[in-house]
């Protein structure tokens, strides 16, 4: 069977997006080539893993020469979307999210936060970096007039779902999910969780428990 991008197993997904920032750095080192034996050490996976996951690519290896790094990390950037630009907000002005607008990193992987929002007066007009702190009654606005893809809720649990709502009214494709509760939204609107404590939870559980 031949996968679509969008058909890709979520578990494939997942390390395909570690493949490609490991393969990103060596072309940064001018690594020419790489096998799949290489990839499966550096990331801790066996390389008939990295092989099963690498033949959902339109790209092939060299025989006793393995994959052309630069090549395969220009077809995993388009399967992963990475290969087009995207603009971000950032609702929360709290430590995360100063810390998520500060970060460099977005930007070198084509992530560009383009405003960072909170409701306290008190965190209105404050500097972030080269952003300013605008009111959350803002964001309709920014987001409709700069065409932001993507939504990231960095706020208390409480205040997650409003955020949400707001946030997919104003038009944004997509929204990452940084509070410590569910967000509901509708089908065309992806959501992805991503929280550091349960991360933790499902670490400490490991390491006193064992694999």
């Amino acid at each position: 069977m031949t996968y679509r991008r969008t058909d890709l197993p979520q578990s494939v997904i997942s390390r395909l997006t570690r493949y490609l920032a490991h393969i990103q750095a060596l072309c940064l080192q001018r690594v020419k080539w790489i096998s799949s034996q290489d990839i499966a050490d550096t990331l801790g996976l066996t390389s008939s893993t990295v092989r099963q996951d690498l033949s959902y690519l339109d790209f092939s290896g060299v025989s006793k020469r393995g994959y052309e790094t630069c090549g395969l990390e220009k077809v995993l950037a388009e399967v992963l979307g990475a290969d087009v630009p995207w603009k971000m907000v950032v609702v929360g002005a709290g430590n995360l999210g100063k810390a998520l607008a500060l970060h460099e990193e977005f930007s070198r992987r084509g992530f560009t936060i383009i405003g960072i929002f909170d409701a306290d007066v008190k965190k209105i007009g404050k500097k972030v970096g080269n952003l300013t702190v605008l009111n959350t009654r803002e964001i309709p606005s920014v987001v409709a007039g700069e065409k932001v893809d993507i939504g990231v809720i960095a706020v208390p649990a409480s205040a997650a779902q409003a955020v949400a709502d707001m946030l997919i009214m104003s038009g944004v494709k997509g929204l990452l999910n940084l509070a410590l509760t569910h967000i509901v939204a509708p089908r065309h609107v992806p959501v992805i969780d991503s929280r550091v404590v349960s991360s933790l939870l499902e670490l400490s559980h490991t390491i006193k428990f064992g694999r």
